[in-house]
């Protein structure tokens, strides 16, 4: 007597999950999109004197402008100041009728917001003072609020 093996049985063919993944698909594609179209608007460029200098249609468009106060430019009043950015390898003279923050002073790094003129002066709507990224602490005994603070300053 022989013994047959029994029949094997009969799977169904395997599906495959091509609606899951594509949907999956679908959904990476529109995060990574939203994600990177809000970086792009976050950034905030500046171009420096250098770049600047080298430009050809540079007169009357509206940008940002990076740079060093030059130690010894600063003249004039906050509200009609006068003054020149510096890159190291160019300069661009600065004026603005906008008072910028108390932290403004030369030897320091500003961006500025506005147009270059034909005369090759950058008019500033907007002065913004880059701080340093350092952290000094207060001298031991004294507070960090031992400044007086007018509002009217910042």
């Amino acid at each position: 007597m022989t013994v047959s093996a029994a029949p094997e049985p009969v799977l169904p063919p395997r599906r495959r999950p091509w609606g899951v993944l594509v949907l999956v698909a679908v959904v990476v594609a529109v995060v990574a999109y939203l994600a990177f179209s809000s970086i792009g608007s976050a950034l905030v460029y500046y171009r420096t004197p250098t770049e600047l200098a080298a430009m050809t249609d540079a007169v009357g468009q509206a940008m940002r402008l990076g740079g060093i106060v030059k130690e010894g430019s600063v003249h004039g009043p906050a509200t009609d100041l006068t003054f020149v950015l510096t890159d190291g390898d160019a300069e661009i003279v600065v004026h603005s009728t906008v008072a910028p923050t108390r932290s403004f002073r030369e030897g320091t790094g500003a961006v500025v917001e506005g147009k270059l003129t034909s005369a090759g002066v950058f008019e500033a709507t907007q002065v913004i003072v880059k701080h340093d990224e350092n952290y000094q602490a207060p001298a031991p005994g004294a507070l960090p609020s031992d400044r007086a603070f007018d509002p009217g300053d910042e």
